[in-house]
């Protein structure tokens, strides 16, 4: 989607009359609903008046394309400035510009291709802006079919034009070289450099076909992706499908193709516990369907299996971006055009919202968007891991919206354990220790499953730091009762978690994913950051915010950490007794520990801040409690 476009005369004069700004407010608001801050208004009103000067150069072609703002389809991702026209055989060529207003930037060791600049109050982490604009042109390389069949070229760079170059400039420093040479970038001494540059490859104004051509592009997988998919999934022995996965696997894909003959909407809804595979069989059908020519995305509300996924499909001789674009968030579909995927792979549905975007005020329901957005559209649930308030993800909700969009339905199910030593009564024993629900009589000391509870944090830290030391597949996570101090003061000594002789931070926000990053070890994850993921053994820190009382397992919401945002709406209500919200919140706080729980392949330790809460596990290991110490229909008493 592009929010503005002119010829190169267009856009000159209206820079000169002041109008450009207010042209590209009235067009966010119309094509995206969405309203312009004052920080982004200022980036316009610098940046283009110096874009103005770059393009007035007489060897430009009056008549060559410029657009602003083009919003990547089906992403957050938009491109700042770009100008079309031919090279000098007259072949489409598009000089991609990414507008940077900083003045000064850090590089950050250990971390490839990321910088360390100013930016909206404080000192952040953020691909190199090198880095950024490539990566948009290889995404739009491997996804619009307008470039894929014009090979059309594409040619990115930066321009930092309040940047001053300096000694021993870390901006092109060599641990970037390789990128700034697919994207050169350019400082504000080298003004005349960038004109250069764009007459190198616009020799001939197209009066803005490409940009016509590029707006209106479908969604087709290149042939060099689907390759790069394909060779990746060969070699990863993680993906490989067993028993009932492939069988979802092939039924999916059967719905997928007959859609792509009938034109019918379809809605696949796969229910399965934590460790059936549910992921195994969602990146499966993304690489296939890929490969056989059908637009697919993967989707997450949460960012971390997007992540985690992600970096394992990459391989050493394969870039990132080949695989990124692949992979969304729940939120990217409000503005989609019906049928514009051939299928949409959402995994951890339980956890999409209604709303979308920083404020929640986005859209009328994901699970529509997803639906209406895609001829066939897969939804793998687990509704026992619903951990926050504004997860409405059901199978009820799924088949409502499926219904009004006239798709047909099918559901199956994944039952094989491939977690938890491969055992159901692990999971089963767990509801029953938790009290969320009565199951069958199993006994934990029956089960081949690693579990242990410890008598300190400080001792679960010691095991689960020997057993990462095997493949580095272990992770210490905990209940959010610890507010996040570090969280604005990343390379700061501050500590978050502090239990006697344990002392550690929780898991930081930039860098690579808290699952798969080695350093990770050394930091506490939470529900957000672990949940569509697994590790060899986690080790389970459990808070205040659950208890053993009266024979009851009993949840206290006074116990979250302020910055917690996951009983949003439903704290105010449950502090005037309200049983609705009471019934919510202890669903909420026993199911976010049950995931957590659940997380350990091999094994599984926990240490309980509460003392009574503690006892009542270790006895529980070996003697089954009788379903009668509590009822499931009334509300897990609130302490306060």
């Amino acid at each position: 989607m592009i929010i503005y476009e002119n010829t190169k005369v267009g856009f000159i004069e209206e820079v000169e009359s002041g109008m450009y700004v207010n042209t590209l407010k009235n067009n966010l608001q119309k094509k995206m609903n969405r309203r312009v801050g004052p920080s982004e208004n200022n980036s316009w009103i610098n940046s283009l008046r110096v874009m103005k000067s770059i393009v007035q150069d007489k060897d430009i072609p009056d008549d060559a394309g410029i657009a602003i703002e083009y919003n990547i389809p089906n992403t957050s991702k938009r491109v700042d400035f770009i100008i079309t026209g031919y090279d000098e055989n007259k072949n489409e060529e598009l000089v991609f510009i990414e507008l940077k207003q900083w003045s000064s930037i850090t590089k950050v060791e250990g971390m490839d291709q990321v910088v360390e600049t100013y930016l909206g109050g404080a000192n952040r982490l953020i691909a190199h802006p090198s880095y950024q604009v490539w990566s948009y042109t290889e995404l739009l390389k491997n996804t619009n079919k307008y470039i894929q069949s014009h090979n059309t070229t594409l040619k990115p760079c930066a321009y930092l034009h309040n940047y001053f170059p300096v000694e021993n400039d870390p901006l092109i420093d060599k641990v970037y070289e390789d990128t700034i040479k697919q994207a050169p970038v350019f400082r504000m001494t080298e003004a005349k450099q960038l004109k250069q540059f764009i007459k190198d490859h616009i020799k001939y104004g197209d009066n803005l076909l490409s940009l016509k051509g590029i707006e209106n592009g479908d969604l087709k997988p290149s042939k060099s992706l689907q390759d790069c998919l394909v060779n990746m999934l060969k070699n990863n022995p993680e993906f490989i499908m067993i028993d009932d996965q492939k069988v979802v696997y092939e039924r999916v894909l059967n719905a997928c193709r007959a859609s792509q003959k009938d034109n019918k909407k379809r809605v696949i809804i796969v229910k399965g516990g934590p460790g059936t595979g549910k992921t195994v069989v969602a990146i499966n059908l993304l690489v296939q369907s890929i490969n056989e020519n059908i637009y697919s995305s993967y989707i997450t509300k949460n960012s971390a299996p997007r992540s985690v996924f992600s970096a394992r499909l990459i391989g050493a001789n394969y870039k990132k971006s080949y695989v990124n674009g692949l992979f969304m968030g729940s939120g990217s579909f409000i503005n989609c055009e019906e049928n514009k995927f051939g299928l949409l792979i959402c995994d951890e549905a339980h956890r999409l919202n209604e709303k979308s975007g920083i404020f929640s005020n986005l859209g009328e329901n994901q699970i529509k968007e997803i639906i209406q957005s895609s001829q066939t559209s897969v939804f793998f649930i687990d509704e026992e891991q619903v951990v926050t308030s504004k997860d409405i993800g059901s199978i009820k909700e799924i088949i409502k919206w499926a219904n009004r969009e006239k798709a047909l339905i099918q559901s199956t199910q994944l039952v094989s354990q491939f977690r938890c030593g491969g055992s159901d009564g692990y999971l089963a024993w767990l509801d029953n220790t938790l009290q969320i629900r009565d199951t069958a009589n199993y006994f934990l000391d029956d089960i081949s499953y690693d579990f242990r509870v410890v008598d300190s944090a400080k001792e679960l830290e010691t095991l689960i730091k020997k057993k990462n030391k095997s493949d580095g597949k272990s992770r210490i996570v905990a209940g959010y009762c610890w507010p996040w101090i570090s969280q604005k003061r990343e390379n700061s000594e501050n500590l978050d978690i502090i239990i006697d002789d344990f002392q550690m931070k929780w898991n930081l926000k930039a860098g690579k994913p808290y699952a798969i990053d080695k350093g990770s070890i050394d930091q506490v994850g939470c529900i957000h950051t672990c949940q569509g993921l697994e590790f060899s053994y986690v080790g389970v820190i459990i808070g205040d915010d659950i208890r053993y009382k009266n024979n009851k397992v009993v949840t206290d919401f006074t116990k979250r950490a302020k910055s917690d945002i996951s009983l949003k709406g439903l704290i105010a209500k449950a502090r005037k007794n309200d049983q609705q919200s009471l019934i919510k919140i202890d669903t909420i706080i026993k199911n976010t520990y049950r995931t957590l729980m659940s997380r350990g392949l091999k094994g599984c330790y926990i240490y309980c801040v509460d003392e009574a809460l503690k006892e009542y596990i270790k006895k529980s290991i070996n003697s089954y409690k009788e379903s009668e110490i509590f009822n499931s229909d009334k509300v897990a008493e609130s302490t306060k």
